[in-house]
């Protein structure tokens, strides 16, 4: 029976995270300089459009883990 109880925990928490993740795509277009930082790759040529958004990414992934580092610590 515990084993169920961890396992609803683990989905619940889940559920949360996709929540989350899926709101914050959602506002991502609305938040300015989001997505149009330096560094971020953009190359547009006739009928041909690259977009490679490096410096975003770096930026998402370094708040991301001080935010995991801060609410996940034991």
């Amino acid at each position: 029976m515990e084993i169920w109880q961890s396992f609803g925990k683990v989905l619940m928490g889940i559920g949360i995270l996709i929540t989350i993740i899926g709101g914050l795509v959602y506002l991502g277009g609305k938040i300015p300089g989001i997505g149009r930082l330096p560094g971020d790759i953009f190359i547009q040529r006739g009928n041909f459009t690259f977009y490679f958004p490096l410096a975003t990414g770096i930026l998402l992934s370094i708040i991301l883990t001080v935010l995991a580092n801060l609410f996940l610590r034991r």
